[in-house]
């Protein structure tokens, strides 16, 4: 039995940093936790999770579950939380648990809170701050009920310790058939990239709508980024425009990260840019308009054309 249950996050070859970091808040809310990865052919992601103090790891290794289709997945996350009593059930901000958490929650008939950044402990009743208002207010917030589904900012959270102990690994056993079949998975559009991940990254340089088009994109920060050996970031507006994929948007809608250096190339600083990248360790921002609102939140700023400073910064990086 655990009293708080996470669900991990995995690429098929590893466990996805961000999502370690819920464990930390597990430890926080004290009890024993377990640890739950869904997927096929799981053991050496399995075999990495045994350090972190859980009480369990709970493998739910089916071919059914190759594909994360969020109808099967939150039913099998669901049924682990009710068999192992889990009354918290714990996740991180990403893609991957908008789509699938809320459906378990609404199984288990639980409140749900995301992005939670600190848990608060008074008179013997718990409450959690999560932002508001695109990140401009905190709330706090009480969840009433038996069970609860939290979803945490991982750049809330510091990276777990690893203990040297090891927990047990344990399978969960499924009913394949009994599955939902109402999702039917058609195939997987994957970006392959040498750079790192994103939401992982030591290193993230962004670029905003001044870039003007993909080619000027990639040549600035492109190669700014892997002259420091980063990660690539966009605004909002960057991606509509269709200067950079998807996947490259950073901030309220998009990723949240929070790497050791942030540099922002013709960023003005809109809120919902800056909900995603405010706990940053170092914060550069390059931008031609000194009032900008970045510059507010910038730990060094360069007022300058980005298209005169940003050349001059790859070449010294890359000068011997």
């Amino acid at each position: 039995m655990a009293e708080t249950l996470v669900l991990i996050e995995h690429d098929r070859e590893h466990a996805k940093r961000p999502s370690l970091h819920a464990i930390t808040l597990a430890r926080q809310l004290g009890g024993e936790y377990a640890l739950l990865v869904l997927g096929h052919g799981l053991d050496e992601i399995a075999a990495s999770l045994v350090s972190y103090g859980a009480c369990a790891v709970l493998v739910a290794d089916d071919p059914a579950l190759a594909e994360p289709l969020a109808d099967r997945y939150a039913t099998v996350i669901a049924e682990a939380a009710r068999k192992h009593g889990a009354k918290t059930l714990l996740g991180t901000s990403s893609t991957f648990s908008k789509d699938v958490l809320p459906r378990a929650a609404a199984l288990l008939d639980a409140a749900m809170i995301t992005d939670v950044l600190a848990m608060e402990e008074k008179d013997g009743s718990i409450s959690y701050r999560r932002p508001t208002n695109a990140g401009s207010m905190l709330a706090t917030v009480k969840v009433e009920g038996e069970r609860r589904v939290l979803t945490v900012r991982a750049t809330a959270f510091e990276a777990p310790t690893a203990d040297t102990g090891t927990s047990p690994v344990e399978r969960f056993e499924l009913d394949a058939a009994s599955l939902p079949n109402g999702m039917e998975f058609i195939s997987r559009e994957q970006r392959k990239s040498d750079r790192p991940d994103l939401t992982e990254a030591r290193v993230v340089v962004c670029g905003g709508r001044p870039l003007k088009d993909t080619e000027t994109f990639e040549r600035l920060v492109g190669g700014l980024a892997d002259a420091l050996g980063g990660a690539v970031g966009a605004t909002r507006a960057a991606v509509d425009a269709g200067m950079a994929p998807n996947d490259y948007q950073v901030g309220q809608t998009g990723k949240i990260i929070a790497p050791e250096l942030y540099v922002g190339i013709g960023i003005s600083g809109a809120i919902q840019h800056l909900a995603g990248i405010k706990d940053s360790r170092i914060i550069v921002a390059i931008n031609k308009d000194p009032d900008a609102p970045i510059f507010q939140i910038a730990t060094y700023g360069l007022v300058g054309d980005l298209h005169q400073i940003v050349p001059q910064l790859i070449e010294s990086i890359r000068q011997p």
